[in-house]
């Protein structure tokens, strides 16, 4: 089978030139190879085997391209890279590998092609296409990978118990894979990953972080999720969420199943968004209610609280896993704290009042969090459902209205601490917090409009509520 068709770019032809003079064989290999069959868009990083020295190799193609870019050397890893336009293009040289048991980082020497394809994580990655002028883009596939392409199944090239225990960071590359392109992990896989899932504590938290990001940013995240659960991955890595499973029942009351819902709020967010972490706050949105779940007689099962437990459980969360505690966990933190306030008020009448606070606590973020509360109705009552979004919208023009109005989103008072001081002709005290709150209230309640006016009326009225003798300018002007 022959696919000269996908290396028609120049640089294969440069690559497959710079092999010839230095008497080398190259070829392009793993996802490039899969996802031009696969017809997956244009790629932004491409990878050259080389049955000698890779390295080399990168060099000698920097030097047949016109401008000569940068080689990257990774001396450690035998590998090279550079840029060429859009696309980074990674050099190594054939390895045969072999792993102990406490470490994913193999040993490695020189191989062939056919040890290459070997040590690739799955058939539909072991796919090589020859750059060598005798057989210019024929496709080597020792596995069938062209067949599970088109069967859709993700499968190991070798033992899949030896593949996932070698490197436990496959398992979840597997069911990545899975996620993206829909594809049914083979049944001796998925019991080899069951069996093997609590290897993947070897692995550092941000190779898992990595993979779980591409899973959450697919189409449909709940495959990944499903699967990650199915094969107890996921009580090593989010044992928050598998802690949500299951549904308990006293004297005839039930709780829904959290865990399946928060797969179907994540779902149905990603429909509406592509933001990463308006995904993580969908996932971790309840992890509050594991640890606030209790049963009243008077009325049933409660999770008061769980808002306020969750977001601090997320600033643990992203710690363990050694994520980014920068204003993208903040973000994930704040909406998974006010995550039941649009609820609320799409259950009850809409008041400007309610709207100017939930503008106010959520700033810039509100409508990522009308987003949110959007994908959480997943009750199956359609007459439920048409309810909560008509009113979703209500609020939603609610917001546009009061904001146009009253401009509380990231709300600045207009009366200031110093001009409070002024007024009064005082040193900084507990009273100036008084007055501000005071304004702030009422602008947020509606008594007073958001300008300087009102506020600097009401300052007046409440410091000599407080006491507090106006200054003989301020009298006097």
């Amino acid at each position: 089978m022959n696919y000269t068709q996908a290396l028609q770019q120049n640089i294969f032809k440069t690559i497959s030139k710079s092999a010839t003079e230095l008497g080398v064989e190259s070829y392009v290999i793993g996802g490039y190879v899969r996802d031009f069959i696969l017809n997956r868009g244009n790629a932004k990083d491409i990878d050259i085997v080389a049955i000698g020295n890779g390295i080399q190799l990168a060099q000698q193609v920097a030097k047949n391209i016109p401008n000569q870019p940068k080689v990257q050397v990774f001396k450690t890893y035998g590998t090279a890279m550079l840029q060429f336009d859009d696309i980074e293009i990674e050099f190594v040289g054939a390895r045969k590998e072999s792993y102990t048991e406490n470490s994913r980082n193999p040993a490695v020497e020189n191989g062939t092609l056919e040890d290459d394809q070997n040590r690739r994580d799955f058939t539909i990655n072991a796919l090589a296409l020859s750059l060598n002028t005798s057989n210019f883009g024929d496709l080597l596939d020792p596995f069938n990978g062209i067949e599970d392409l088109k069967n859709k199944i993700i499968r190991t090239p070798l033992n899949p118990d030896i593949t996932y225990s070698d490197d436990p960071l496959r398992m979840m590359r597997a069911i990545r894979f899975a996620t993206q392109l829909n594809f049914e992990i083979e049944e001796k896989s998925l019991q080899a990953i069951t069996k093997n899932s609590q290897r993947i504590k070897i692995i550092t938290e941000e190779r898992i972080v990595t993979e779980l990001n591409k899973i959450l940013e697919s189409k449909k995240p709940s495959v990944g999720f499903l699967l990650l659960e199915k094969t107890g991955l996921l009580d090593y890595i989010l044992p928050e969420l598998t802690a949500l499973k299951g549904i308990d029942e006293i004297e005839g009351q039930r709780h829904k199943d959290n865990f399946y819902h928060t797969l179907e709020v994540v779902d149905n967010i990603s429909i509406n968004t592509d933001n990463l972490w308006l995904r993580w706050a969908a996932l971790l949105h309840d992890i509050g209610k594991a640890p606030t779940k209790k049963f009243s007689k008077k009325v049933g099962w409660t999770f008061h609280g769980h808002e306020f437990e969750g977001s601090k459980m997320v600033y643990q969360l992203f710690k363990r896993l050694k994520m980014p505690l920068n204003d993208k966990m903040k973000f994930v933190q704040k909406m998974v704290l006010m995550s039941s306030r649009p609820i609320v008020l799409a259950q009850e009448i809409v008041t400007d009042s309610a709207v100017r606070r939930l503008v106010f606590d959520a700033g810039n973020y509100v409508d990522d969090l009308m987003t949110l509360c959007e994908a959480d109705i997943t009750t199956k009552n359609p007459k439920k459902f048409n309810k909560y979004q008509n009113n979703f919208k209500i609020v939603r023009e609610k917001i546009i209205e009061v904001e146009a109005r009253d401009h509380v989103r990231n709300f600045q008072p207009p009366i200031s601490g110093d001009e409070i001081m002024k007024a009064f002709n005082i040193k900084p005290s507990k009273e100036i917090g008084l007055i501000k709150e005071a304004i702030k209230e009422a602008i947020l309640e509606g008594e007073i409009p958001n300008e300087f006016n009102a506020a600097h009326e009401l300052m007046l009225k409440k410091g000599q509520d407080l006491g507090l003798k106006v200054s003989n300018h301020v009298k006097n002007s």
